[in-house]
């Protein structure tokens, strides 16, 4: 089965003069620890805080460089209702949340809660 690839910035990261780490990855590090078989589905690639995030923008293109994204391999579903994103012939979810559904539509996790 193929793997789609998930951009996650690093537990942990200097910017602003202080560190810092990035809400959206770790709700997705929680659904990861929580149902850790998802680890097999995917390729994680962390990157770091700077812009831009090459191995993202080398997918998707100049100025998509959102950490969450998910990008789905070319021979993925679709989960039906979700709105994926294209760029440069790739389908993505640049959000938690809609990475999230996509794996509870797919991998039979729970769906997160509220909107």
């Amino acid at each position: 089965m193929p793997k789609d690839t998930l951009f996650l910035l690093p537990p942990g990261f200097a910017a602003n003069g202080q560190r810092e780490f990035c809400p959206e990855c770790a709700e997705l590090w929680g659904v990861l620890s929580w149902f850790p078989a998802l680890k097999e589905t995917v390729d994680i690639v962390y990157v770091g805080i700077d812009h831009p995030r090459a191995p993202i923008t080398a997918l998707l293109g100049d100025g998509r460089h959102n950490a969450p994204t998910l990008v789905l391999h070319e021979a993925s579903p679709r989960a039906e209702g979700l709105p994926y994103s294209e760029a440069s012939g790739h389908a993505y979810l640049p959000s938690a949340r809609l990475i999230a559904k996509h794996f509870a539509a797919f991998h039979g996790i729970p769906v997160p809660r509220g909107h």
